[in-house]
């Protein structure tokens, strides 16, 4: 009882919003698509993964039609700003130095990020221990900012534009180290045929400094109130089992 009273006190929230169902009733989310199992695209061009799922299930609990629309990393958030679409669900991080450009609806997911090596190359993650060697990691992105931040005077740093060009990197044996995020980089990469002979190293990092608070749905500064409606579509979620459901299909565990 005590659960739907509160599932209906969140639905009376949504309908409270100052956003009416009117002003959204089509909202178009830029996705990437290249980062699996969060957003890839299948053979026959259809967009998949959790990140997938969840927009789909957000769109329809604010009761809105949801356009995917594809997006390079690299050019999300100008494209963002440039109204090519109204969010942003790609697994982006909330970050101060984000928030500086676009307002974020409360976070959806929350993984840390973690190094990989190849298997039996003995490398270990300290300063001393990764003098010298390539470290490969997806451009603009927190890691990115982490690995330059914190180990930049002492490795090289080759960037990439998807997580999958860095793999092919690491395959072809022109990288000693990859950083990412630990689920994506677990599924993508080291549970495939490609990345058997790789293999995790050190501890996870999700310090706020340089990874934010978990992943958010990103919009325009002037549509804070899409953002509101949106963090409270996710609490929904979170109550009624639809989340549950969509976490369980790509994960062993709740990655909230």
């Amino acid at each position: 009882m005590k659960k739907l009273i509160a599932l209906a006190l969140m639905a009376m929230m949504i309908l409270s919003t100052n956003v009416s169902a009117n002003e959204w009733d089509k909202i178009r989310i830029g996705v990437e698509g290249a980062y699996p199992p969060f957003s890839s695209v299948e053979k026959d061009g259809t967009l998949v993964g959790f990140d997938i799922d969840i927009a789909m299930a957000l769109c329809e609990e604010i009761g809105a039609e949801c356009v995917l629309v594809p997006q390079d990393w690299d050019g999300i958030i100008p494209a963002l700003l440039a109204r090519k679409y109204d969010a942003i669900i790609a697994s982006m991080s909330i970050t101060e130095e984000r928030k500086k450009k676009v307002a974020f609806s409360d976070k959806y997911y929350n993984t840390p990020a973690k190094f990989a090596r190849k298997k039996g190359s003995g490398i270990t993650i300290s300063k001393s221990g990764m003098k010298g060697k390539t470290v490969g990691v997806q451009r603009a992105t927190t890691h990115d900012n982490f690995i330059t931040a914190e180990f930049g005077d002492s490795v090289e740093i080759k960037r990439y534009g998807t997580q999958d060009e860095a793999y092919l990197d690491a395959i072809a044996g022109r990288v000693d180290l990859l950083l990412a995020d630990s689920i994506a980089m677990d599924d993508g990469f080291l549970k495939t045929d490609k990345g058997k002979g790789w293999e995790f190293v050190g501890p996870g990092y999700s310090d706020p400094k340089y990874f934010g608070v978990g992943a958010g749905i990103a919009v325009r500064k002037g549509d804070r109130e899409l953002a509101k409606l949106f963090s409270l579509a996710i609490k929904v979620i979170r109550s009624n089992g639809v989340y549950h459901m969509i976490n369980g299909k790509y994960f062993a565990f709740d990655v909230y």
